[in-house]
Parts: C-alpha cells; sequence; structure tokens
C-alpha cells in the first residue's frame, strides 16, 4: 500500500451515505481513516449479529469497498446480495458473510479486518468503534424507550437522546472504543461526521464515551455533512441547526467547528418516496441558528439526483473537505 502524505482525515459514521465520501477521499492524498459504527441490528447485519459473536459487518463492508483497488468485477462479487427468494441466504451480501467468517477464523474482529484489508487492497484504514457489538437505546420525547436501532427507527417517535450499552453478557460494563480509533482522532487534522442517520449512525460513535471524550480534545477541525432529506423515525422537521444542536447537547457542549449544507432544491416530483420510505422532506436552513452555535457554515450545490433519490455530490463536498484541510480555523482551548 502506497503511504499518502496528505492530510490525515477521520471520517465517523455508518450506513450509506460514508462510501460516497470516503471513494472520492480515496482519489485525494489524503491519509484516510474510518471509524464504523457497530450498533446495526437490522437486515443481514442484524441477523449475523444475533448468530454469529461479531459486530454487524454491513457497514464495515461498505466502506471497505470504497476504500478498495480491487477491480470492479470483484468489487460486485464482494456486495452481492442473495435473492429474497434464496430461503436460508436471503438477503445476505457474500461480504457480510466473510467478515463473519474471517472473524472467528482470526479470533476477533481486528485481525479479520486487517487481513481482509490486504486482500481487497484497501487504502486508509478501517476500525469498528467498537471490538464489540452495541445495543442502542433511545429515549423519546412521551418519556418511553426502547433497544435496538431498528426498533428505534421503525417506532416514528421524536428522539430525545440515545446511548450506547454492551450486550448484556459482555464482560465489559460499558462500551470502549478499539484503541487505533482513538489514535487516529488524536492525530487527525480533520475529522468528518456524516453524511448519514443523525441518531443511528453517527451519534452512536460518539456515544462510546472514550471516542467522544477524544473528539471533545481534538486539535482538528471537526466537519459535520448535513443530511439533504429529513428521516422518518429520526430527524423529522429537524432544521440544519438541530442537527448540530442535537449533536452538541448529546456531547455536553458545542464541538462542530464547520457544518456543510447543501442548498440546491430537492424536486419533490423527482424523489422516489416508495423506494426511499426513509426519507420525508427536504432539510430546511436555519443558518441564524447555526451561528449561534459558533459553527462555520459552508453552503452550496452538494446535491446529486440519483435513482429517484437525493445524494451528496461526493467530489463536490470533497473539493470542500480538502480545501477546509488547507485552511483550517483557529481552535481555542
Amino acid at each position: 500500500m502506497i503511504k499518502k502524505t496528505g492530510p490525515k482525515i477521520v471520517v465517523i459514521g455508518g450506513g450509506t451515505g460514508l462510501p460516497v465520501i470516503l471513494s472520492e477521499l480515496h482519489k485525494r492524498n489524503a491519509d484516510i481513516t474510518a471509524i464504523v459504527t457497530v450498533a446495526d441490528d437490522g437486515g443481514s447485519s442484524g441477523i449475523i449479529r444475533d448468530y454469529v459473536n461479531v459486530v454487524p459487518p454491513g457497514d464495515i463492508r461498505n466502506v471497505m469497498v470504497a476504500l478498495s483497488d480491487i477491480s470492479p468485477q470483484l468489487k460486485d462479487i464482494f456486495q452481492y446480495r442473495f435473492k429474497s427468494e434464496d430461503k436460508f441466504l436471503a438477503g445476505h451480501a457474500i461480504g457480510n458473510l466473510i467478515i463473519a467468517a474471517l472473524s472467528e477464523m482470526r479470533g476477533g474482529i481486528d485481525p479479520a479486518i486487517r487481513e481482509l484489508s490486504e486482500m481487497l487492497q484497501v487504502e486508509g484504514h478501517v476500525y469498528p468503534a467498537s471490538a464489540e457489538p452495541l445495543v442502542l437505546h433511545a429515549k423519546f420525547t412521551d418519556g418511553s424507550s426502547l433497544a435496538g436501532e431498528a426498533e428505534i427507527t421503525a417506532a416514528h417517535k421524536n428522539i430525545k437522546e440515545i446511548w450506547v450499552e454492551n450486550n448484556p453478557w459482555s464482560e465489559n460494563k460499558k462500551p470502549k472504543a478499539v484503541p487505533e480509533a482513538l489514535q487516529a482522532i488524536e492525530n487527525a487534522d480533520e475529522i468528518i461526521l456524516g453524511p448519514g442517520s443523525l441518531f443511528t449512525s453517527i451519534l452512536p460513535n460518539l456515544m462510546i464515551e472514550d471516542i467522544g471524550r477524544a473528539v471533545l480534545k481534538t486539535k482538528a477541525e471537526v466537519v459535520y455533512i448535513c443530511n439533504i432529506m429529513t428521516q422518518k423515525g429520526e430527524t423529522i422537521d429537524f432544521t440544519d441547526a438541530e442537527h448540530v444542536r442535537t449533536l452538541d447537547k448529546h456531547l455536553g457542549r458545542n464541538f462542530i467547528d464547520t457544518v456543510l449544507v447543501n442548498t440546491e432544491v430537492v424536486p419533490e416530483s423527482y424523489m422516489d418516496f416508495n423506494r426511499y420510505d426513509e426519507v420525508s422532506k427536504q432539510v430546511v436552513h436555519d443558518f441564524k441558528g447555526l451561528r449561534a452555535q459558533g459553527v462555520r457554515v459552508i453552503s452550496d450545490n452538494f446535491l446529486l439526483l440519483r435513482d429517484g433519490g437525493a445524494f451528496h455530490n461526493g467530489k463536490k463536498v470533497v473539493d470542500e473537505l480538502m480545501n477546509i484541510c488547507s485552511n483550517p480555523i483557529e481552535k481555542h482551548d
């Protein structure tokens, strides 16, 4: 692997938004580290974590592919998901099964990722936020609580706060971060949060106490890429300022330095809300609210319309992220 000599960039999150940014960063001269959530309990990842003692592999799989230099044909095989009529294998991605198998063979997720990174020619570093699968908990504004990412999202209630815990059978009482992830945060020139689901992809990482503490202590610029669309069961009616306010509240103080927001209008007639049934409407801007939280706001047309959905244009976003590295804000203790 050729060592990149550019800025050390740490990207924290999960879901489908993260690979969009990572695949574009992969083309630049950046030393990339991805820290990936391990609280996913839905779909193929959820089934595997229930039957094999391994962190949910889906987000890790997608991130590794985004940073891989193998051929498109091999990527397609690794990403292939069995059809629903395939009974026992229904819905499982081949890459998820390989990660689970290697974790069992090598005695943990860390050696499995290291070995698979070599096989996939991954350029960069990929770390699970924790070496153990975590359980996401949420308290809603109506006073009720739920455990499990899938159940929390499906409840379609307003979330007040979230936290993560180890599984009840874990030897550790509270979640601990992978040490290499903490080291990457400490050495970073820039830390990127998102894009991704606020309560289920980004915050679960920050709610691991030592990761949250490391992000608060970092000298690096912390950049939040705000979602383009609100999400049912998570951020219905949230403005961009409310996204940032929620992050700050969970960590106990204002820590976001810069926010990237898309200003291009998403044509409602274009959106396929049946295909993307988790999204609701476009995030409303509140620039006054953002400035009140002391953040630098970078607003532009970051929109990419594709396949009936609204996505971030990876190239435009990464152009700004690299520009931020060249022109960081001055941070004070």
